[in-house]
């Protein structure tokens, strides 16, 4: 599923909405990546979006 685990962020949902005002449903899925992370000593493979990975939320396993 298009979730971050850190910050819960997800799949969001509007109306793409044309020139002449016709409107169709459109969604905006978050840049979200798989990293392998140090949690508690131990590696885990979880997803994350760029955001979280960027503002260093996140340890990074090596």
């Amino acid at each position: 599923m298009a979730k971050c685990s850190i910050c819960g962020k997800g799949v969001v949902f509007g109306a793409q909405v044309s020139h002449s005002h016709r409107s169709t449903n459109r969604m905006w899925k978050p840049n979200i990546r798989k990293v392998k992370v140090d949690e508690n000593g131990t590696h885990k493979t979880i997803a994350v979006c760029s955001r979280c990975l960027r503002s260093g939320k996140v340890n990074r396993a090596v």
